[in-house]
């Protein structure tokens, strides 16, 4: 992040070098006026954009991961992401358990206030128009490396693992279709597949300036028998998790956004997948035997 930092400094000293040529040297101004730093935008330079910086703050009602609890209570989640000539990205993010074990099988111990995954992320993310009739098709593909600090564990906690992701979204269309592909290289070789579709609808302001947004969706899962296997003891690939979610988001100003979500989660459609939804739950601190949950969240961004 200190490299973001640095390029940050140097595009403003720029843009407030260009801004003192126009009055002490007219002659160069238009070589200097190009450069330019736009909160929520970033750094650019003719109008093409050069990094921007985001920097979030979530907090999670429970850890959840496939539509289980990974941690029964609240969690919270800061990241941040520099972003390069608008498609490449590197992106850090981390943990961070509330409270005395979290719930979490093999005795992990007090890990309160203290970070449990570190992740390092580089990927290439760029929207491509499609023209008048499908939008904009949006591409984001991603390397995780997930950190698991096993000093925090009693015994010898959990390997680190890695992940390759892909996600394609189509958002100009009404119903904002996302397909994500998710393949674990380490832990368990597992491979995650999840459609999702929904509705943003502007509640203040209009579609050029969207002030509130309220998104309501609809999301299926589906593993191959070793993700199923590792998160659920079921040795067979099936549709696993159904989540239906709406989202708000509070546009502050050009720079900094409030975003809320509420979500249920269940196991519908596979009547083994859902027993070992129900037997997972109950291993990780859920108090009741069920394969459903209920979860929210609030998250703050800052983009510059």
């Amino acid at each position: 992040m200190n490299t973001t930092i640095k390029t940050l400094a140097v595009g403003c000293a720029l843009a407030a070098g260009a801004a003192f040529a126009q009055e002490a040297a007219p002659a160069t101004e238009a070589a200097a006026e190009g450069w330019a730093f736009t909160p929520g935008e970033g750094i650019s330079f003719d109008e093409q954009p050069i990094v921007t910086a985001e920097f979030g703050l979530a907090f999670d009602s429970k850890y959840m991961t496939y539509g289980v609890i990974d941690g029964k209570d609240p969690i919270v989640t800061p990241s941040a992401t520099a972003t390069f000539f608008d498609w490449v990205y590197f992106s850090v993010e981390a943990i961070f358990d509330t409270t005395k074990g979290n719930g979490k099988r093999g005795e992990y111990g007090n890990r309160a206030g203290r970070y449990t995954t570190l992740d390092a992320i580089v990927g290439g993310a760029h929207d491509f128009d499609l023209g008048e009739t499908l939008g904009a098709l949006s591409v984001d593909f991603n390397y995780i490396y997930e950190y698991i600090p096993t000093h925090r564990h009693v015994g010898d906690g959990c390997p680190d693992t890695q992940y390759l992701n892909l996600e394609l979204s189509l958002g100009d269309l009404w119903l904002e279709p996302t397909f994500a592909v998710e393949r674990d290289l380490m832990m368990d070789d597992g491979t995650y597949f999840n459609f999702n579709i929904g509705h943003t609808f502007t509640l203040v302001g209009d579609d050029e300036e969207q002030v509130v947004t309220f998104k309501p969706s609809v999301g299926q899962g589906f593993g191959n028998a070793h993700r199923n296997k590792a998160y659920l003891g079921k040795d067979k690939e099936g549709l696993m998790d159904t989540t239906i979610m709406g989202e708000l988001e509070w546009a502050i100003n050009d720079w900094l956004s409030l975003g809320a979500y509420v979500a249920y989660y269940d196991y519908w459609f596979d009547r083994r997948l859902r027993d070992g939804a129900r037997d997972h739950n109950g291993e990780w601190g859920c108090s009741e035997d069920k394969s459903w949950n209920v979860v929210g969240g609030v998250a703050l961004t800052a983009t510059f």
